[in-house]
């Protein structure tokens, strides 16, 4: 993941009976794949946490989707391609979907502390080495409103000792915290860590600034250097082309062109409305449906819980910014495309 990778946070495909979508479950991952993203992210928040209910029952089968699609593409292409699953829960049901993971052939597992609420700093961090001792672990500094925790700099500085982290989502829509984590990574001098936006209110930014720090008085740089992005759950191939740009300049040292500036707003406006940030994101999940279903990709918008639909003006902020920045959509590539993913 050091290299910084483009990866879409998959949403979970369902039919109106609120099943899973076998078909065009694997029609997205494929959309993904042949949209150039370095690797898929499933079993994550987009992917919709109550998979792991019992009565429900998908996280193994939708891991097992990604698995095999992820394994086909790699006979096709030499591209990086990874797998990161989600690993939430307490202890016990966290070791269970880390074992999991490994056994299916997932590269990491993205590491959510939003069930540990109550916990520690000590007991966060013996959760995250258990984890650890299981599968290479990629923090996760997920937002309070989509069921994290606020984390510390202090936890995150111990965290970044931790041997088998690999990498970091750094995902609290908070320019504070974004630093702490970044501070905490740059202060313990692992270089090995790779840093990933998961604010995808401030993408362009995120990929395009110098974080400096001066560390025993000398000045360190980190930069991140990938996406792990609900947002890149949709348009995705015109997401890859971004990031590419994005690491481009970021690696030349050259002045962020102002037009990359002006499309840094468009995006976040676009994020707005997928996201549903007016109702403090409780329409985000049924948004990107929305916004595949619109391209063919999903039968409709539908959710595990019944309750969790667009909010109110929500379509018609998605109508606005899918008129206003249409430079911003892959829908010629899903139009050509789509037929052959469905398959």
């Amino acid at each position: 993941m050091g290299e910084g990778l483009a990866i879409p946070a998959c949403p979970l495909a369902l039919n109106a009976q609120r099943r899973l979508d076998e078909r065009r479950q694997r029609a997205l991952f494929r959309y993904y794949i042949a949209s150039g993203a370095g690797g898929l992210a499933v079993g994550v928040h987009t992917t919709q946490f109550s998979i792991r209910d019992p009565k429900i029952g998908l996280l193994r089968p939708v891991l097992e989707i990604a698995a095999a699609e992820i394994k086909k593409s790699l006979l096709t292409s030499a591209a990086p391609r990874i797998g990161i699953a989600g690993v939430c829960g307490q202890t016990r049901q966290a070791v269970a979907e880390a074992t999991l993971a490994r056994e299916l052939g997932f590269d990491a597992g993205l590491l959510s502390l939003g069930a540990l609420s109550a916990a520690s700093e000590d007991q966060l961090l013996d959760h995250a080495r258990a984890i650890a001792e299981i599968i290479p672990v990629v923090g996760f500094y997920l937002q309070p409103a989509a069921g994290g925790r606020l984390l510390p700099f202090s936890f995150w500085r111990r965290f970044a000792q931790i041997e088998n982290v690999v990498a970091i989502k750094i995902a609290p829509f908070n320019r504070y915290q974004t630093l702490d984590v970044v501070r905490a990574v740059a202060e313990i001098g692992r270089d090995d860590i790779a840093l990933y936006t998961g604010n995808d209110d401030n993408i362009v930014l995120d990929l395009t600034t110098p974080y400096r720090f001066s560390v025993g008085g000398k000045t360190v740089e980190r930069r991140i250097a990938g996406g792990l992005l609900g947002h890149w759950a949709v348009w995705t191939q015109r997401a890859v082309e971004l990031h590419a740009e994005c690491r481009r300049i970021a690696a030349s040292g050259a002045p962020v062109p102002v037009e990359l500036l002006r499309r840094s707003v468009e995006v976040t406006d676009c994020n707005a409305a997928f996201f549903d940030a007016a109702n403090n994101y409780a329409g985000c999940i049924p948004g990107l449906h929305e916004v595949l279903r619109r391209q063919g990709l999903l039968e409709g918008v539908w959710c595990l819980d019944p309750a969790e639909t667009l909010s109110p003006g929500q379509r018609e902020e998605i109508d606005r910014v899918c008129r206003a920045y249409s430079h911003l959509n892959d829908d010629a590539f899903v139009e050509a495309h789509r037929d052959e993913w469905l398959g």
